[in-house]
């Protein structure tokens, strides 16, 4: 790091050291001990441009303290049949780590409904594994190993991608929001897998819009990827979805899908999360209803995006409607 760089990380600390409760507070949560590199991710989020970065860290911070975002890991999303069936259709989990000791998630793109809850519900959740990510399993990293880990991979199925993601794309652009406003920088790498032509028409549109930072973080694997992850991370850790030799996947595979609420991952957020809740209120039975957190509207990059998205995606429905047709004018000539 450059004589420039710890120049605006000084600059920034200098800033936040003046910063007084209950931004404090939740700024401890949200650097878990690693000032320096919290810094660092906003800084990177900004360009380091310092006046820049302290205005997003000190606007996420007014963000935890406005919505309670310290008190999200004591709320968690009950009857367990509900968060079943929020797993069941919002389909991520945590499949293992690299051998560099990050935590691997899988993200099942294509497969995700996210139809059977509210948005709330949805944007609850994925809230949750950040913070869980961030409290939990980023601190036992770190101690692990005896070094800062503050970044994740995540592998990116896209298995069943269709044109039906017209309808999910307003959800995906809030939560993609609420991650850029919020949690900068936290993904060292997402490899994209199973992508079907769907995807490469997508993408080509969406690329030239991201950011060069961003960019370089995407990486489209040939097939399942298994291949090309295993020189990352050891089988054990694989999603399921790349443990085939063969490109395609399914949404249970042989493997055990870490995406469901049976899987050892969820299985310890949502204890954690119950015994938050018993702790902060033992005298109270965990009341029903989604924790609502104000929804954030897109930037301008995630607007145009959203948008480019929206208009490829139609491109394709409107050519397969046409292929279509045609193909029905020629069985009737025939």
């Amino acid at each position: 790091m450059g004589i420039l760089s710890q120049a605006a990380i000084l600059e920034l600390q200098a800033f936040m050291d003046s910063v007084g409760e209950p931004l404090n507070r939740t700024f401890q949560n949200v650097h878990q001990g690693f000032r320096a590199e919290t810094l660092v991710r906003f800084l990177k989020a900004r360009e380091w441009n310092v006046a820049k970065a302290h205005k997003m860290l000190v606007e996420c911070l007014h963000w935890r303290v406005q919505n309670n975002i310290d008190e999200i890991l004591t709320k968690p999303i009950v009857p367990t049949e509900l968060y079943r069936a929020v797993r069941d259709s919002q389909l991520v989990g945590m499949s293992g780590y690299s051998r560099e000791g990050l935590p691997v998630f899988a993200i099942g793109v294509g497969l995700s409904t996210l139809d059977k809850a509210s948005v709330h519900y949805y944007v609850q959740s994925h809230i949750q594994i950040n913070e869980y990510r961030d409290r939990v399993i980023l601190p036992s990293a770190s101690n692990k190993h005896g070094r800062p880990i503050t970044t994740c991979i995540k592998v990116l199925d896209m298995t069943g991608l269709k044109l039906s993601a017209l309808s999910q794309i307003k959800l995906m652009t809030i939560i993609s929001t609420i991650d850029d406003l919020n949690y900068p920088e936290k993904t060292n790498t997402y490899y994209v897998v199973n992508a079907p032509y769907i995807f490469s028409a997508c993408w080509k549109v969406v690329k030239p819009l991201l950011q060069e930072r961003t960019r370089k973080k995407i990486q489209v694997l040939p097939g399942c990827g298994r291949d090309e992850l295993l020189k990352i991370m050891d089988f054990k850790s694989l999603p399921h979805f790349c443990r085939k030799e063969g490109s395609g996947s399914s949404r249970h595979s042989e493997n055990e899908s870490c995406y469901s609420l049976d899987h050892p991952f969820h299985q310890q957020l949502y204890n954690y999360i119950k015994q938050q809740s018993l702790i902060t209120e033992p005298a109270r039975p965990i009341k029903q209803g989604s924790f609502h957190v104000d929804l954030p509207e897109p930037d301008a990059e995630g607007t145009e995006i959203a948008r480019s998205l929206e208009s490829e995606l139609q491109k394709i429905d409107k050519g397969n409607r046409l292929s279509k047709s045609i193909s029905g004018i020629k069985i009737v000539g025939d």
